[in-house]
């Protein structure tokens, strides 16, 4: 990564690519805001993509393509069956990750769907540093389930520990141990673990992990899904890690793994999805199934045009300009919102900027969603899209008690090669303001809740006229400005 210095004492994160198209994105009036989430039921994914400004919901499928991927679509070979496309695929994963066999799926859940099918039993554990709520749900429902080994820094929101998202190995062995290893599914490793602020392992923690399960013959899985912001972290916080390639060190995740699978739309900046492996009987017990869910083993799904473009992202996340954009605009707006005394995830991770939205709104229960009604609250006086990651994105257990989320965390993932910094000083601005306040924020609760992934797609409403109360001292504060 390149060292860039600047003669005044603040420093600006340099974008390292060029702007050749651009899109038009539309600011809405205040009072349209507030009918927008209100019509959303409060659920900033229910909300329509021409009513928001600042997209910030999610890094997935919505990151910005090279003028190489975009080229390289129009090479794309739609023959159903051996397709030079795949092939094309194929090498750049193999010159990655070094592994033998590569399965394509229209995307990442896609791949958590086909692996637990293969590889779950019922009653079975499949332990992690942490869950994802696709990951876990999927393990769910083939009547296995989840537990989580992070180290206990892992849920200190503010805290000095580079690697957040290591497991820790006694409670690790301790599990296997108690539980029995015959009885555990797989053990799966989270790069960038999403709910809990993109926080990354360290490749000595993950060493450490392959060499217990293949002491027990326990599966490795790698979600390398965030995989390029935590090889960014590896490559500069991690001292024995400094010398080594990008490329080096993810050959290295791939030999220590015995599965690695990654949602496209975040890791090659596409769409579709990745299962690799290098031991044939995994791939025999998953190949069928591509087939029968995704479909045919040279498309698995996925658009080709989407497939040309993956093989080329993934061979520009092997560039440590590429792949460092990310880390350090995130890195940038964290900084911002601390002068301001804002509550935020520490130190800063990849994916996106995560508000601690607990601490932010210290007068809501949790039962009352602070999160959600942050993200809203967010809107309405911005525009700017967030997304929840706290108690709406957890589901009712068997007996209908909602568990309380670890964090109740808004984040404002920042896609890469899409905004600028004045993009993210706005929302820096109006987070201040919304700081400052904060305490005209209500709660929420349930209109419309559905059993399973709730936060998708279910509805929610304001406890009192809190939303409208926010919009008067907003307009009252700042006259005509949108």
């Amino acid at each position: 990564m390149k060292n860039i210095k600047w003669m005044f004492n603040e420093s600006l994160p340099m974008e390292m690519h060029k702007a050749r198209i651009v899109q038009k994105i539309n600011l809405l009036e205040p009072k349209k805001r507030l009918k927008a989430i209100k019509e959303a039921g409060f659920n900033t994914f229910l909300l329509k993509n021409h009513d928001v400004f600042l997209d910030m919901l999610t890094d997935s499928g919505v990151n910005a393509m090279s003028d190489k991927q975009q080229a390289a679509m129009l090479q794309a070979d739609d023959s159903y069956a051996g397709s030079e496309t795949f092939f094309r695929l194929e090498s750049s994963i193999q010159k990655m990750f070094g592994m033998k066999f590569f399965l394509p799926a229209h995307q990442g859940r896609a791949c958590e769907h086909i692996i637990s099918k293969a590889l779950v039993n019922k009653g079975e554990a499949v332990l992690m540093n942490y869950h994802f709520t696709t990951s876990k749900a999927h393990v769910v429902l083939e009547g296995g389930f989840v537990e989580e080994l992070i180290i206990d820094e892992g849920l200190n929101l503010n805290s000095t520990c580079q690697f957040k998202g290591n497991v820790d190995i006694d409670k690790l062995k301790d599990r296997i141990e108690k539980l029995g290893s015959k009885n555990i599914a797989f053990v799966r490793m989270e790069a960038g673990t999403n709910l809990i602020g993109g926080q990354p392992f360290s490749l000595e923690n993950f060493e450490e992990v392959s060499k217990i399960c293949k002491s027990k013959d326990i599966p490795l899985v790698l979600d390398a899904s965030l995989l390029s912001d935590n090889l960014h972290f590896i490559k500069t916080r991690e001292e024995n890690c400094k010398d080594m390639s990008i490329n080096e060190i993810t050959l290295k995740l791939g030999e220590l793994s015995d599965i690695v699978y990654f949602s496209a739309r975040k890791l090659g900046s596409a769409r579709g999805g990745v299962i690799c492996t290098s031991n044939e009987n995994l791939f025999k017990k998953m190949q069928g199934f591509i087939p029968l869910f995704e479909g045919f083993l040279t498309y698995g799904g996925m658009s080709v045009r989407e497939m040309e473009a993956i093989a080329v992202g993934l061979e520009e996340t092997m560039d440590e300009d590429v792949i460092s954009q990310g880390p350090i605009f995130i890195e940038f707006m964290v900084k911002e919102l601390l002068k301001r005394g804002i509550p935020v995830v520490t130190p800063a991770g990849g994916l996106g900027c995560h508000l601690n939205a607990m601490k932010f709104l210290e007068h809501l229960p949790q039962t009352e969603y602070p999160a959600g009604a942050l993200a809203a609250a967010l809107f309405i006086v911005s525009g700017a899209r967030g997304m929840e990651r706290g108690t709406i994105s957890e589901q009712r257990d068997e007996n209908g008690v909602e568990p309380l989320a670890n964090m109740e965390l808004l984040r404002l993932a920042l896609p890469r090669r899409v905004f600028t910094v004045s993009h993210i000083m706005f929302v820096v601005d109006r987070l201040e303001w919304l700081f400052k306040n904060r305490n005209l924020i209500g709660g929420l609760e349930w209109s419309e809740e559905p059993e399973i992934l709730r936060f998708f797609f279910g509805k929610l409403k304001a406890k009192g006229d809190w939303p409208e109360k926010l919009l008067e001292k907003f307009e009252e504060d700042f006259g005509d400005s949108l």
